[in-house]
């Protein structure tokens, strides 16, 4: 992957009472709204950086990067201070849901990608099914009729597509849906139903996290929760990055499984 975007050093974070105090100030199109945008620019550079080093080389990265500003301008006009959660918590979902709009706008995933995933996804949801737990690499290996070698380098190969669809893991057999957090209205006031939704999603994946292996546990927390790269999280480890890439495609392509069978019509 040649294609490269410098990150940038994340915002320095102000006391959650001085950030409430600035934002009350912040209208459309004023003053303040300008100045949150721009000290939050490196956040957007960072999402989309770390984004960069999983995509082909013929992706526009300034595409991407451009998409990533609408989210971060959306999310200054959407964010509820009294709602819990950090302003920069919220823009980087925004930025990343964003970003994937954009990328699977321009599907620049090939179909035979999307298919092979699909694939390996039935098989590990019959594994589980069948013998109750979440199968091994060396059992979808044989599952598949192939040796663990040339399982692993399936993993690598169907990477973009599991980790594109993270967030839109409950819709994966529907291209073009949005992801979970994008499909939530942005209103003032927001839906109790969605609300539960979100918190039962919550719940279900906090579930299915727990079932994981503990190496695959820790790649998908260093990777979504501490923003380590992958390359970073292998030096950590002491394996290879392709040996992080198939444990993080392993982990999604588990959690996708578990999330296709918990909202299947139950008879």
């Amino acid at each position: 992957m040649s294609t490269c975007v410098a990150t940038a050093e994340p915002p320095k974070k102000s006391t959650s009472r001085d950030f409430v105090k600035r934002y009350k100030q912040i209208k459309p199109g004023n003053a303040a709204e300008a100045q949150l945008v721009e000290e939050y620019l490196p956040l957007v550079k960072t999402v989309v950086g770390r984004l960069a080093m999983s995509l082909p080389p013929h992706v526009d990265i300034e595409d991407l990067y451009s998409s990533g500003l609408v989210g971060l301008l959306n999310a200054v006009r959407n964010f509820d201070p009294k709602g819990g959660s950090s302003f920069e918590s919220y823009a980087r979902v925004r930025i990343r849901g964003s970003v994937y709009d954009e990328l699977r706008r321009l599907d620049w995933v090939p179909r035979s990608v999307h298919d092979k995933a699909r694939k390996v996804q039935t098989v590990m949801q019959r594994l589980e099914q069948a013998n109750g737990a979440i199968p091994t690499n060396a059992q979808m290996a044989q599952a598949l009729d192939m040796t663990l070698p040339q399982y692993e380098e399936l993993l690598t190969e169907i990477r973009p597509a599991t980790f594109v669809c993270l967030d839109s893991a409950p819709c994966a057999d529907e291209e073009g849906e949005t992801s979970r957090y994008e499909s939530i209205a942005d209103n003032s006031q927001e839906n109790p139903v969605d609300t539960a939704s979100r918190r039962e999603l919550a719940r279900v994946i906090a579930e299915r996290l727990e079932q994981l292996p503990e190496m695959q546990r820790k790649v998908l927390a260093l990777y979504y929760f501490e923003d380590l790269r992958l390359r970073e999280i292998a030096e950590v480890f002491g394996v290879t990055e392709s040996r992080i890439c198939q444990i993080h495609a392993q982990a999604i392509l588990s959690l996708k499984s578990f999330l296709h069978q918990h909202e299947a019509p139950r008879i």
